[in-house]
């Protein structure tokens, strides 16, 4: 068996282990990262990559006024009786601090969301935008080879297998055939995307979660942080006082014993893959796979069963065990399914939501959480399944796509053919193709669009928060957000309920350590990301409430572990 001896053991290679990893490295402590999976970046480098940050450098320099205060306003609203003081202060008070020390002390560089709202911006404390930083377009080729451990992005929300960022550069690939300052960037891209895979063999432009995982890696690399990959944790090690003193890992070069003088840092990503645990937490699952997750095969909960073998708590009291999201499954060509989660489609206008009753259930254009949370309970008092189907008129079709079906020029009869993409020359149609109400569908629409063409939904007051808004067509009056559906044929895909990650996760306090059953920390275990029971309260309040606590607490756990006061 082999011996390694290091300061710092990082279980799990997603954003919140490797800014753990590169904050502790910052303060002089020898790191190893041991990664599960083949490949690091975790569910992370499958995301958008937005990180919820309040009061943050580049929105304050930007101009946008927030406040600690304010924000644990926002917080204490949105996670209600489970608010948790003593770990939302820590997080307000380091989150500034934090994204300071990634600006100026890693590779890592932010892109602020000006108007990417809080999700329930209306709320006391909720913002139009300006708490979300994404990271910055990263150039893959500063990895040198070792872009080739790099997990790729979710391959169902990339073109041809080139990322796309959100925001502007997704507007400029909505509008490529109606503006030639889009058609110029887009094919900018592209010649850009080909170079690469003659090249290559993979995008070298990083977006998104892929730029983030690509900036925190270089950072790591440049500090002389191993990431072990191939490489998973099977068990802790503890001393005769039950202080947890390193682990056992099933490295690719052998067994080893990895002896962490100062402790080891659980971030391996919750138990979105766990059925087991699914089956227990998630109520719409009842098998435990009736839930689908674009998570990584590896979220299977075991940096979850590693804290409680050493005595720490995974606490189930949050309301909602996962942050979910709508997903659709388009087949991919070795005939498995894929995962597409449903982020931008919902929020244009001449696109709703139905059940199998074919009644709308939800404001289409609030948060993913949020439109699950409606899906399934809907589908309960209907005693339907749970699932859902988006339904666009031709024009709302091929301005936007739908899910995984691509805008207009893009052709989408193989989709159509593999029953993806259903589609009727009339709504009765249609409703037929997926086994709705067709008279209730008709009724449904035509009672949207008498009030959508005047940019109203009181039904559902589509339309009326920033939020809505921000994600809507700019350029559609009165409401970015509602246009009517009055042009067949009409399209519909199926969705399903899936997450973003689980929030459901180990006890611990404002210094990320994790704790026992008698509420005292345990020695030298922590936890972070998704691992951590999250501070949300088991609701959703912005984008990249996940990331945005994980980057952070990893912060505060690496200053923790180092002893220091800074």
């Amino acid at each position: 068996m082999q011996r390694v001896d290091c300061d710092v053991l990082v279980v799990g290679s997603g954003a919140a282990g490797l800014a753990t990893a590169v904050c502790a490295a910052h303060r002089g402590l020898r790191v190893v990262v041991a990664e599960k999976e083949p490949v690091f970046g975790g569910t992370t480098a499958l995301s958008g990559g937005w990180m919820w940050v309040p009061n943050n450098g580049p929105a304050r320099r930007a101009g946008v006024e927030d406040s600690v205060e304010k924000a644990r306003t926002y917080l204490l609203h949105e996670a209600g009786p489970h608010f948790d003081a003593e770990r939302v202060e820590s997080f307000l008070a380091a989150a500034p601090r934090a994204v300071e020390f990634y600006e100026t002390r890693t590779a890592l560089e932010f892109d602020l969301g000006p108007t990417f709202a809080d999700y329930h911006p209306d709320a006391p404390g909720g913002m139009p935008g300006g708490r979300s930083v994404v990271a910055r377009p990263f150039d893959g080729r500063a990895l040198g080879r070792e872009i080739a451990r790099l997990r790729p992005p979710l391959r169902e929300i990339t073109f041809l297998g080139m990322m796309i960022g959100s925001g502007k550069e997704l507007q400029h690939f909505f509008n490529v055939t109606r503006s030639p300052v889009s058609m110029w960037y887009v094919g900018r891209l592209l010649l850009k995307f080909a170079r690469d895979m003659i090249l290559y063999r993979r995008p070298m432009r990083l977006v998104n979660g892929n730029a983030l995982i690509g900036r925190l890696a270089k950072s790591c690399f440049d500090r002389n942080v191993p990431i072990w990959t191939g490489a998973p944790v099977t068990r802790l090690l503890t001393d005769a006082q039950g202080r947890v003193t390193g682990a056992r890992v099933e490295a690719s070069a052998g067994p080893s014993e990895v002896h962490a003088a100062r402790g080891v840092v659980i971030a391996a990503g919750g138990f979105p893959q766990d059925a087991v645990r699914r089956k227990e937490l998630l109520p719409h699952a009842p098998s435990g796979h009736e839930h689908v997750s674009p998570a990584p095969p590896g979220n299977t909960g075991d940096g979850l069963r590693l804290g409680e073998a050493a005595g720490g708590v995974v606490d189930t009291s949050l309301p909602h065990a996962a942050a979910l999201v709508p997903v659709s499954r388009p087949l991919r060509p070795d005939g498995t399914s894929g995962t597409f989660p449903h982020f931008v489609d919902r929020y244009k206008p001449g696109i709703i939501a139905v059940t199998r009753s074919g009644r709308r259930f939800a404001n289409e254009a609030n948060s993913y959480h949020d439109f699950c949370q409606a899906m399934i309970r809907r589908c309960a008092e209907e005693g339907s399944e749970n699932a859902a189907w988006l339904v666009a008129d031709h024009r709302a079709y091929r301005k936007y796509g739908l899910g995984f079906a691509k805008p207009a020029p893009v052709p989408y009869g193989h989709l159509v053919r593999s029953g993806y993409l259903l589609t009727g020359r009339t709504l009765a149609e249609l409703a037929a193709r997926f086994g709705a109400d067709a008279r209730q569908l008709e009724q449904t629409v035509a009672d949207f669009n008498r009030h959508a063409r005047l940019g109203e939904d009181p039904e559902f007051r589509r339309g009326t928060t920033a939020y809505n808004r921000s994600l809507g067509d700019p350029d559609h009056r009165p409401n970015p957000s509602l246009g009517p559906l009055d042009e067949g044929p009409f399209f519909a895909v199926r969705l399903h309920i899936g997450d973003l990650g689980t929030f459901a996760g180990l006890r611990t306090n404002g210094n990320g350590e994790v704790l026992g059953r008698d509420g005292r920390a345990i020695g030298g275990l922590y936890a972070v990301g998704n691992d951590a029971l999250s501070i949300m309260g088991g609701n959703y309040p912005g984008p990249g409430i996940t990331l945005g606590p994980a980057i952070t607490f990893g912060y505060i756990i690496a200053r923790h572990l180092a002893g220091a006061n800074d």
